[in-house]
Parts: structure tokens; sequence; C-alpha cells
């Protein structure tokens, strides 16, 4: 469940069979990346990186019918758990990807983890930490093309991962069917170099940017969203997109609690 509080409204997944269907979760933001990037010329998608990388896709001069969303796999959630596994937890993150840069790739290492049969899902569809999480890191440094490699070597591998996984989701089920013209990035993997000029060079033809330039902060983009998410389902108004959730119809999310009279 994806679920953010902004003053007395929770939004969240509430009624499964009106907001996914086949037990998959709700990407709940795209309709906010449609009102904030909808073009009459230029077909855009809205990439966040946080934990998981998702992304929403807007065909020039989209209807809500037309845009939908997916998670396309890890974000930070495997590099930051191999980070704190190599530091001791001293660092919960690679800033500026620091470590990754004086690691060198390990292609087989990659091209393995690319073999994810969740890669090959179609959307809809969501993921998270019950499958990119802990037991996921685990079995990443204990593969066979992993073990002997230095930390740096690891995480720099587990970078690519976040950006080729993201670029192999643009190739499969994007661009075969909507032309893109530009990549709005946001959240924490926004910030990391290695993962935006890997996006920059294997996207050719599409500019990748930031949301900072777009006038959204890349790191207060998910928290717009939800505050703009409850003002819907404050005003009783439909905010989810169906084809984006492979929900049945449109839906006020979430549910408003009031605190009890004094």
């Amino acid at each position: 469940m994806i679920a953010a509080r902004t003053g007395i409204t929770t939004v969240g997944d509430f009624r499964p069979a009106d907001i996914a269907v086949g037990g998959q979760g709700a990407p709940l933001v795209p309709i906010v990346d449609y009102w904030l990037y909808r073009s009459a010329r230029v077909g855009r998608v809205a990439l966040n990186i946080g934990g998981i990388a998702n992304l929403t896709v807007i065909p020039a001069s989209a209807n809500l019918r037309e845009v939908f969303a997916l998670d396309t796999g890890p974000g930070n959630m495997v590099v930051d758990a191999l980070v704190q596994r190599a530091t001791r937890g001293r660092h919960n993150f690679d800033r500026d990807a620091r470590i990754a840069m004086r690691g060198r790739a390990i292609p087989a290492l990659i091209n393995s983890l690319l073999a994810d049969d969740y890669f090959r899902m179609p959307p809809p569809k969501s993921t998270g930490r019950e499958r990119y999480g802990e037991q996921y890191v685990r079995r990443f440094v204990a593969r066979p093309e992993a073990r002997g490699a230095y930390h740096e070597d690891l995480i720099r591998s587990a970078t690519l991962l976040t950006a080729l996984s993201i670029v192999d989701a643009m190739n499969r089920w994007v661009r075969p069917k909507t032309k893109i013209g530009e990549m709005i990035v946001s959240g924490g993997g926004a910030h990391n170099p290695l993962v935006m000029a890997q996006l920059a060079a294997a996207l050719g033809g599409i500019r990748v940017a930031t949301s900072g330039q777009f006038g959204v902060p890349e790191d207060a983009k998910e928290a717009f969203a939800f505050a703009l998410l409850a003002w819907e389902t404050l005003h009783q108004r439909p905010s989810n997109i169906p084809r984006a959730t492979g929900a049945r119809r449109p839906a006020i999310l979430g549910k408003i609690c009031y605190a009890p009279p004094n």
C-alpha cells in the first residue's frame, strides 16, 4: 500500500476492487504528472526514482484515457542497501555516486539481474521492498558473478541496474507505442549523476531533465503530488487513472478521518 497524510486526509489504496486488479498495487501520482506535464506538442515521461523507480507516460495532447504508468523496478533501494552494507551503517546512500564512480561495472552480473521476470511483466504493474528488499540484496551479493567483487564494483553495478531497467521499460513498453521527446526526473535518483548520464546516453532522441527545471524541486515532487491528491479527496473527486493502475473505474482515493470532538 502507498499512503500519505496531509492534514486530516489520508490518501491510499482502500478499495482493491476499484483501485487495482489482479493484486497489483496502485501507482497513485499519474494524474498529478498529467496535470503538471501534459503538452500539446511533446510526449513526455515523468520518472520518479525513489526506493522504486516508476514512470508515467503522457503522450502529446493526451487525454486521461491515454496516460499509463508502471513501476520499472529498483530505484535507489538496492544501491542504498549495498552502501549501508559496505560502510557498516555509516552511510545510507551514495551521495553524487561517489562510491559507484570508484568502481567498475560487472557486465555479467548486470545482465543476470536484468533477466528478472519482473521486467518482462506487462503494465500496469508495481513492486516494492517485498521484491527488491533485504532478501534480494542477499541474493545479489551471493551471485557467482558478484563473488570476490569490491564493494565499489557492486554499487556501480547496482546503480547501472537502476538506469538500465528504466531504459528497458522505456524500450519495451513505452517507445514502441508513444513518441516521447522529454523525460522529467524527480526523487533522490535525480541527484545521481551516473544514473542521469546513463539515461541520457541510452535514450537517444529524448531530452532528460529534472523536475526542478519544470518548477517542482526533485525532493519535493512526491509530497507535492500527495498534497494535490489529498485536495481532490477532500473535494470528493476521483484522482486515479484506471489505465495506470488496472482499476475497473475512476475512484475517490483514501478517506477522511476526523478527530473525535472534545
